[in-house]
């Protein structure tokens, strides 16, 4: 290292931190925290002078490694929840007495996120905390979560929706049946108006043809486009019929063509409405359906 490598102390302290923020929202454990950007300055100095020099943006490859150390970890299935809600105190900012009111709302709203984020996949979570909390650029997420941007894109989505899906009220069973059957009823008689209306204004679908059929790739979001996506593919044909049938323990839909299920369709509910639709069109996730016994009979539950 010579005099052209140095760096203003606030530079280093600033750097630091914010590494430090990083871990922490992803791993939720100061400890570990601490942990993941000591490993990751101590692959940033076994590098040789050479290959730091090639480095044009090190706070960029010092955040990149950090993710990459805290994905690691997550994925580590001898970590228990338990044990990173014990040390998040830890972690804090300090303020003056005048902002201690303001700073301890603060770290109650954190832990409270925190505990929810742990209901998250290592991916799902990584993908969120970077382009929500820190809000990255959708390059950089997927640089560090190691995705294509629409599949990060898919990832933040799928955590909203998980969190958002932990403070809605549940809906009751025989509540989910109706609103299943109304959907089902809005899409036979393509009345986009009435099934804009079943579905939450930041409702999303998401559509997987598995690369063997030509799907939407991408998530649908908003009410009247989900809606708009979900006529267009159950537009009414002579030879389609669409169903009410339990997925997954709730009831959902089934898209036959010429007695073939031709989709399955999972609602997720909440607060009256739909939340999330997805439709499985793959025909390898589909083969179980079109093997006996026969999908119509009320007594059987598939997961697609």
């Amino acid at each position: 290292m010579d005099d052209t490598d140095a760096v203003p102390v606030a530079e280093l302290l600033d750097e630091r931190r914010h590494l430090l923020d990083v871990a922490y929202w992803m791993l939720g454990s100061s400890r570990e925290a601490e942990s993941a950007v000591g490993e990751t300055y101590r692959r940033w100095y076994g590098l040789s002078d050479a290959e730091r020099g090639r480095i044009t943006a090190p706070r960029r490859w010092l955040v990149k490694t950090t993710g990459g150390i805290c994905l690691e970890l997550l994925a580590d299935s001898r970590r228990g929840a338990a044990g990173r809600r014990g040390q998040r105190e830890e972690h804090h900012t300090r303020t003056g007495d005048a902002d201690g009111a303001q700073a301890s709302l603060a770290k109650e709203v954190s832990r409270v996120l925190l505990d929810a984020l742990d209901s998250l996949s290592p991916a799902e979570r990584a993908a969120f905390v970077l382009n929500d909390v820190f809000r990255m650029a959708p390059g950089t997420v997927a640089d560090i979560v190691g995705r294509s941007e629409p599949d990060c894109v898919e990832l933040a989505d799928r955590a909203r929706h998980s969190l958002r899906m932990q403070r809605s009220s549940p809906t009751p069973p025989d509540e989910r049946d109706v609103l299943a059957s109304a959907v089902r009823q809005a899409c036979v008689n393509e009345d986009a108006e009435l099934l804009e209306s079943l579905l939450c204004p930041d409702a999303t679908a998401f559509f997987d043809g598995g690369g063997k059929v030509r799907a939407l790739s991408r998530p649908v979001h908003g009410s009247r486009q989900v809606g708009h996506s979900l006529l267009t593919l159950l537009a009414r044909h002579p030879r389609t019929t669409l169903t009410t049938h339990s997925v997954n323990g709730c009831t959902g839909l089934i898209a036959r063509y010429d007695h073939q299920v031709a989709a399955v369709i999972s609602l997720d509910t909440a607060d009256h409405h739909v939340t999330q639709v997805w439709v499985v069109l793959n025909p390898d996730k589909l083969r179980s359906w079109n093997e006996s016994p026969s999908p119509r009979d009320p007594g059987s539950h598939r997961n697609p």
